[in-house]
């Protein structure tokens, strides 16, 4: 028995209330959601003030500040129902309120990892969208991957952990073969990142498709054509492709065939064409 669950036993503490429900068990359930409403209401607080002054305010927010104000205190009422005894079931060799925490925890990340990821997006001008669009959903998936193994931790379940990677390193064996094209995809996505041949709204010639850029995705990009279709190209197809961007540089040649009669005047043609690119001010030679 610990030093914490002594005090709360002795003399009048100890007295039963109801079955095995003591006074001092009463007190240390209402101790912990006090500490618990506290120290929630100080993260609260702390988190909401630090958004004002912070440029990082996609991730330290209002929304982030509820959110773990409402995880902390969620997670001090089941340690308080623990202290009462009335989670202290064990489901796989570990106890009902580790469960219920490791659950809270990973959907609470879930939550604060979702809601930055999309308030970092939609406070992102326009022309940065696709860049920004990359480093929230890299962001996202690894603060939900670690969110996952805290949780499995905070579970119980960290010692069994190598026999959950071996199932896993068969099942992914599997997936592999099944869902190669996906990652490949996913990662020609982030070397396209990297590389940046293409933004939205640049005309672009790639893959046989001619058009505009019209999304820029992790697995994907769509070309609306000049014929008004959507093309949908994977990051795979179009990063081993040839890429003409067609806006990539301010200046550039353009080749212009035209057809002169044998009967006609050479010479009057190619002034009047000479006289019309003169008067065109985007016209450099």
């Amino acid at each position: 028995m610990n030093l914490s669950a002594s005090i709360f036993e002795q003399g009048v503490l100890g007295e039963k209330l109801f079955l095995t429900l003591t006074i001092g068990l009463v007190i240390k359930a209402f101790l912990i959601v006090l500490i618990g409403f506290l120290l929630a209401k100080g993260v609260k607080r702390y988190l909401i003030n630090l958004s004002r002054t912070t440029k990082y305010v996609w991730i330290v927010n209002e929304d982030t500040a509820s959110t773990l104000h409402n995880l902390i205190l969620i997670v001090s009422i089941v340690y308080a129902f623990e202290a009462l005894g009335v989670l202290s079931y064990e489901i796989a060799g570990t106890s009902l309120s580790n469960l219920l925490t490791a659950f809270l925890v990973f959907y609470f990340s879930y939550l604060l990892a979702k809601k930055s990821k999309d308030y970092w997006i939609m406070r992102t001008p326009q022309e940065r969208i696709p860049e920004i669009q990359l480093k929230a959903k890299i962001f996202y998936y690894l603060l939900v991957t670690l969110a996952f193994f805290i949780a499995l931790n905070i579970a119980g379940f960290t010692g069994r952990l190598t026999t959950l990677l071996a199932a896993a390193g068969i099942t992914g064996i599997v997936l592999g073969f099944a869902s190669q094209t996906v990652v490949s995809n996913f990662i020609s996505g982030i070397f396209m990142y990297f590389d940046k041949p293409l933004k939205i709204g640049d005309p672009v010639e790639v893959a046989g498709y001619s058009g505009i850029v019209h999304d820029i995705k992790i697995l994907s990009t769509r070309i609306r054509t000049w014929d008004g279709l959507l093309v949908r190209i994977p990051n795979e197809k179009l990063f081993n492709s040839d890429i003409k961007n067609l806006q990539k540089y301010p200046a550039r040649r353009v080749d212009v065939v035209i057809g002169i009669a044998y009967k006609e005047d050479a010479q009057r043609v190619i002034d009047v064409i000479k006289g019309v690119l003169d008067e065109m001010p985007y016209v450099l030679v």
